[in-house]
């Protein structure tokens, strides 16, 4: 059966499972492999952009941050997940427009079943690159409030970046049902936690809100903008943000790796501000789409 994919130059990918590079249809792990077994594996997602990865060093420490928390044994060194990613960039041809899904499992089981200690093949490291640009209209997106409450740090800590996104992907399914792009998520108390994809911020009266990072992964893209924020002289406050706040703000906006930073137009029926891109967002976005012009890691090839 064909599928179309959103981006036809995917049909010939060359995907880096484990040392090998292998063409799309042929990518696969074992049935034993624990992000299998257990959704058991971190992960990161990178962006390339005129022959530079963005951020890489921020996401390298995350991903060895996340692994060991997780206490992954056998864990590649960054030069190893270095060489890997080059490659398989190098492999597809791959300067600009290009996301990268780095994951690393904790590998392979002797048997099927939970216990660490049944993995004794070392890590799988999986680099995932695609043709794909930012996933999200330039003009912006709409939300609903999820009733999937996002993990708090005494069940599951957001600051670990694992592939157990059951709760993110609920999430979603209610912005599908709903109509709308995004879910956003609230943590056990109520505020506002983040969508189930990207870190949110509220603009009100000229002041940034973000909520703080406890149930919410402290993402590189939120930190890169409170950074900017910082040396533009915008005021940040991390504080508990409720919803009233949302559907009160002046702006809405959201960011991660896959989308940047994208206007939120409406929550639950409600519109943002002008129900457009507002002045602080698209100012913040220029600055990050400036940033990413000039920084970021130089491809060796």
């Amino acid at each position: 059966m064909h599928i179309s994919l959103p981006d036809a130059r995917n049909d010939k990918l060359l995907v880096h499972v484990d040392g090998n590079l292998l063409p799309r249809e042929e990518a696969k792990v074992s049935v034993f492999d624990s992000v299998v077994q257990g959704g058991d594996a971190v992960w990161e997602g990178l962006r390339v952009y005129d022959g530079r990865v963005f951020l890489l060093d921020a996401h390298l420490d995350r991903l060895m941050d996340s692994a060991k928390a997780m206490a992954f044994a056998g864990i590649p060194s960054r030069d190893e997940v270095c060489t890997a990613l080059f490659d398989t960039l190098k492999a597809n041809g791959m300067r600009d427009e290009t996301h990268v899904r780095l994951t690393l499992t904790r590998g392979r089981k002797t048997t099927s079943g939970m216990d660490p200690r049944l993995n004794r093949f070392g890590c799988t490291l999986i680099v995932l690159a695609e043709w794909k640009k930012p996933v999200y209209a330039k003009s912006g997106i709409r939300l609903i409030t999820a009733s999937v409450r996002r993990n708090t740090p005494q069940c599951l800590d957001s600051k670990i970046h694992h592939n157990n996104l059951i709760n993110n992907i609920l999430a979603k399914v209610e912005a599908n049902v709903a109509g709308v792009n995004d879910a956003l998520m609230l943590d056990i108390h109520g505020f506002v936690s983040e969508t189930n994809a990207t870190n949110v911020f509220v603009v009100k009266r000229g002041i940034l809100l973000t909520p703080h990072a406890d149930s919410c992964l402290p993402g590189i893209t939120r930190a890169q903008v409170l950074s900017l924020a910082k040396g533009a002289r915008i005021h940040v406050n991390e504080c508990n943000v409720s919803l009233s706040q949302v559907y009160n703000a002046d702006e809405v906006f959201t960011t991660g790796t896959m989308g940047e930073l994208s206007p939120v137009l409406e929550v639950d029926g409600r519109v943002i501000g002008q129900g457009a891109a507002g002045p602080l967002t698209v100012r913040l976005r220029d600055l990050y789409w400036e940033r990413t012009k000039k920084d970021g890691t130089p491809l060796p090839w």
